[in-house]
């Protein structure tokens, strides 16, 4: 058997006035003002909302799931699959994407070809899934019924224009980027909420390890000693070996910065890689949208120079 290698995923066509989005919800329970607010912003950008048919479920025993895994699991399914959509935008996180991933058919999904797809934190299971079972590419970015999307301009700016125009945003870093660990390295971008992707971790479909990957991590609400374990599982079970840089956004809610930068200084550290810290992406009140599955250069100059990640390629055709 061949050697796994993270490799560049295939990307969908990038989306224009009219298009067709699906807003689907396959974690936690959509609050009801914010998710009209944001379909009123994709009907500003000239898009057709469509919401699916459970997106404003609540799970009658769990209520912290927005619907019954198998409901999440077929709406996600059925806009994937229908070829007049164009988009499939999560409307929110909170936590049940990893109840409902294992019963979409991912054979199904292949078949129908690469979409937009966008969401971050819980959804991080999502984008392992659409990269390691379909080959697609993905945007972690900011969700339609979130504050960061419907309050924050910059971040709502950034992610329409990933959308419509992929070739302008290229060059990704807010001025707080800096050299945690400074170097230059090239890869596949992978990755999103990092206890989602230690939670992943040994599970079937999940990554062996990262040759070929660039890193990408943030969290929200995890102490620095939490952190420190969510990385040394992921170091222990192998899914980082070989990986050729990281880069972290922001850890909203996980205690003092400068704790959280030594964890993260103590457990990359040793792997003798660049490492970009508060590139600006993430729970943070400004959130860039990164692309996952396509290939990209981060700098981190050690003199102090700006610190970048550059893709190179637009994250939609």
């Amino acid at each position: 058997m061949a050697p796994w290698r993270t490799a560049p995923a295939d990307r969908p066509s990038r989306l224009r006035p009219g298009s067709r989005v699906a807003v689907v919800a396959p974690s936690g329970p959509v609050p009801a003002d914010r998710l009209e607010a944001g379909l009123g912003v994709l009907r500003e950008w000239g898009l057709e909302p469509v919401v699916a048919p459970h997106v404003r479920d609540v799970h009658l025993e769990l209520d912290y799931l927005a619907g019954t895994d198998a409901d999440r699991a077929a709406d996600l399914q059925a806009a994937w699959c229908d070829p007049a959509v164009d988009a499939v935008l999560c409307a929110r996180g909170g936590y049940g994407a990893h109840r409902m991933v294992d019963l979409v058919d991912w054979a199904a999904v292949r078949a129908a070809g690469p979409k937009a797809f966008v969401g971050y934190s819980d959804i991080t299971v999502l984008h392992e899934a659409f990269a390691l079972r379909a080959g697609f590419a993905t945007l972690h970015g900011p969700m339609v019924a979130t504050q960061a999307f419907l309050k924050d301009e910059p971040t709502r700016e950034h992610l329409r224009a990933t959308l419509f125009e992929p070739e302008t945003v290229l060059t990704l870093g807010l001025d707080t980027a800096a050299a945690l660990v400074p170097g230059r390295a090239r890869g596949v971008l992978y990755g999103g909420c990092v206890s989602l992707l230690a939670a992943d971790a040994g599970t079937p479909h999940s990554r062996t390890d990262a040759r070929g990957g660039l890193l990408v991590i943030e969290d929200t609400g995890e102490e620095p000693y939490r952190l420190d374990g969510i990385l040394t599982r992921l170091l222990r079970s192998g899914a980082l070996e070989g990986v050729s840089g990281v880069v972290c956004g922001s850890w909203q809610e996980c205690g003092p910065y400068e704790k959280i930068r030594a964890v993260l200084a103590d457990r990359f550290g040793p792997l003798g890689i660049p490492v970009i810290e508060e590139l600006g992406f993430g729970h943070g009140p400004t959130a860039l949208t990164l692309p996952l599955g396509v290939e990209a250069v981060i700098d981190a100059p050690a003199d102090g120079g700006r610190c970048t990640l550059t893709v190179e390629v637009p994250a939609l055709r």
